[in-house]
């Protein structure tokens, strides 16, 4: 059985991130990496989009930007300019080449395409089943699903689930100068449900009829309302080039409870997702780095905790959410309506201080807030 100092679980964007940093770093030449995943090309499987200020890392793959952004709502709707941040893309087949390019230039990192059964500590080692062969490791990470927050009920756990068409129209159609976050004019039916729309180019667009809610729906209750949305719209004549769907756990679970210094999990089974909004990417990048710092320094791996005051922000308002899922239209609303929107993101990117905090939360409707901290202070 073949030893390794690190074995990663899965070669998804946190999987693959980690092993892009490592490779990018002569501290791990002398390091013996080795990445599990049962699939060798996962192609363009999903997009991901945040938003940043300035450069960043990655902006020699990013597939489109926007420096306005859509509100909508019932009562309320707002082409919002979003300088100094820029709302930016990437497709997921241009951040695979630009992590395997790099990777692949390490004889120290091998790839090997098996499913992977399970993963335990033996002794000092982390020993991993998979469908071909065991091979063991000082540490291991894993990206792979944790279902472990399925089995509690302290937390609340919702999902964003959603279904999303690329289409392309004949004659120019859309605005590409600006991306829709959230429509909430679309019918609720009880839950959180909003229309995200992301134009590529004046003929071509990504439209995700996406939900905060628990339970996942039929397809075609998804495609059904892309078809209504696209219609009131007066989009008609138009080829879906694409799909995407997806189902993303929003819990403030904490994750962190089963990582030992042997095994850390990252990534959505990480809890690096964040709760209140199922973003995920800008956390990897951050979180990648720290991890890397941290193996580097040589301390324990499990001492690496991210809970902190915008935990708790998070959830209350999932807790509010939970308990009021048709609530999220007008959360959301209040909360563009009247702060703005850089003082929106950097509280998102929980990099706010309490003033900025003190704004966001005075700026949503309290009632059920207050009955959610009574609810946790005093269970």
């Amino acid at each position: 059985m073949k030893d390794y100092d690190y074995i990663i679980l899965g070669a998804g964007a946190s999987g693959l991130m980690l092993a892009y940093r490592m490779a990018s770093d002569l501290f791990f030449d002398n390091k013996s990496i080795l990445i599990l995943d049962k699939d060798t090309d996962k192609g363009n499987d999903r997009t991901w989009s945040y938003w940043e200020e300035g450069l960043g890392e990655w902006d020699d793959i990013i597939y489109k930007t926007w420096d306005c952004v859509f509100f909508s709502d019932k009562s309320f709707s707002e082409i919002i300019n979003i300088s100094p941040y820029c709302y930016k893309m990437i497709r997921s087949e241009t951040f695979y080449k630009k992590m395997w390019n790099k990777i692949n230039t390490k004889s120290n990192v091998e790839f090997i395409n098996t499913s992977v059964l399970n993963h335990k500590i033996v002794e000092n080692k982390v020993l991993v089943t998979t469908t071909l062969k065991s091979f063991s490791a000082n540490k291991v990470f894993n990206s792979l699903p944790n279902t472990s927050y399925l089995k509690q009920d302290k937390y609340p756990v919702l999902q964003q689930h959603f279904i999303g068409w690329f289409i392309k129209t004949k004659v120019d159609t859309f605005d590409d100068t600006t991306a829709t976050f959230m429509d909430f004019s679309v019918l609720q039916k009880g839950n959180t449900r909003f229309m995200y729309v992301l134009p590529m180019d004046k003929q071509t667009a990504l439209f995700e009829y996406t939900l905060f809610s628990k339970d996942l729906l039929e397809v075609s209750e998804y495609e059904d309302a892309i078809k209504y949305y696209l219609k009131e719209k007066g989009i008609n004549d138009y080829e879906i080039i694409e799909t995407e769907k997806g189902s993303i756990p929003m819990t403030s679970y904490d994750f962190t409870e089963s990582n030992t210094s042997n095994i850390f999990n990252i990534g959505t089974a990480g809890g690096w997702t964040k709760a209140s909004t199922g973003y995920t990417f800008r956390f990897t990048t951050k979180k990648t780095k720290d991890i890397v710092k941290l193996l580097k320094s040589g301390k324990d791996i499990s001492k690496y905790k991210s809970k902190s005051k915008f935990w708790f922000y998070d959830l209350l308002f999932l807790d509010v959410l939970a308990n009021h899922n048709e609530s999220g239209s007008t959360l959301f609303s209040s909360l563009f309506k009247k702060t703005n929107v850089k003082t929106i993101f950097r509280f998102l990117d929980e990099e706010s201080n309490l003033w900025e905090d003190f704004k966001i939360i005075t700026s949503v409707p309290s009632k059920n807030f207050i009955s959610a901290l009574f609810k946790r202070l005093f269970k």
